[in-house]
């Protein structure tokens, strides 16, 4: 059962989650990558269904096939947004799409092609945010990702998984029209916190993502030997 808010942390309805589908793909041949099957559901189902208990307010990033995504939202009562900056900018243009449709006062994304992520996730990002003062003004977790060619595990960081300011949109907005397009550049003009997932029950395939078709199949054969608590 999900708590609503914790001692050192954000309350949920304080926090918005958008996950992030807008990209083009390119790696699996174009293909909508939030779409593509992964363990009976597609990808995208399986973020929502580990941000929904997680947050109080939930939205999809998508470009292509807004029906579909439509329908994998619903249940949540999840709407759609395409990126808010033309030529697919890259995943700075999901947060800001989320930051601009964002009616709370932080917002936090997770990738779609990311689906076992942990379930405590926004939690310890909040308690990382609140750890400093000030408070950060973004938090980005750092946590261990397993190859999935080579079956070797890293502790880095997964910037894509960002828990944000809403009051940063006008910052974002300016930063990617002036032709940026790295997260990290974007971060670090802020109060920046890390967020560390290296605890020993943290899950080696908690930041395990795919890009091609090989790696969403070494993905899915991977979660079923790793204990993997399910959404």
């Amino acid at each position: 059962m999900p708590v609503s808010s914790l001692p050192d942390t954000l309350p949920m309805s304080d926090i918005t989650g958008c996950v992030l589908a807008g990209g083009r793909g390119m790696r699996m041949g174009g293909i909508d990558k939030g779409l593509q099957p992964f363990l009976g559901l597609p990808l995208a189902a399986h973020a929502l269904d580990r941000l929904a208990p997680q947050v109080g307010h939930l939205m999809l990033n998508a470009n292509r096939h807004a029906e579909a995504y439509a329908q994998l939202g619903a249940p949540y009562g999840a709407p759609v947004w395409p990126d808010a900056e033309p030529d697919y900018p890259g995943p700075l243009a999901g947060f800001l799409s989320g930051l601009t449709h964002c009616q709370t006062p932080w917002l936090v994304c997770v990738p779609c092609d990311t689906p076992l992520f942990p379930q405590d996730l926004v939690q310890r990002l909040a308690q990382a945010a609140l750890a400093q003062q000030p408070a950060a003004d973004i938090v980005v977790a750092h946590g261990w990702e397993r190859s999935l060619d080579t079956d070797q595990s890293r502790l880095r960081a997964q910037p894509v998984f960002c828990l944000m300011r809403s009051s940063l949109r006008d910052s974002l907005q300016s930063f990617i029209r002036s032709g940026g397009r790295k997260i990290d550049a974007w971060t670090g003009q802020h109060r920046c916190a890390t967020a560390l997932f290296d605890r020993a029950d943290d899950s080696p395939l908690a930041f395990a993502n795919a890009n091609t078709q090989q790696e969403l199949q070494a993905l899915a054969q991977a979660a079923a030997c790793v204990p993997v608590t399910p959404p």
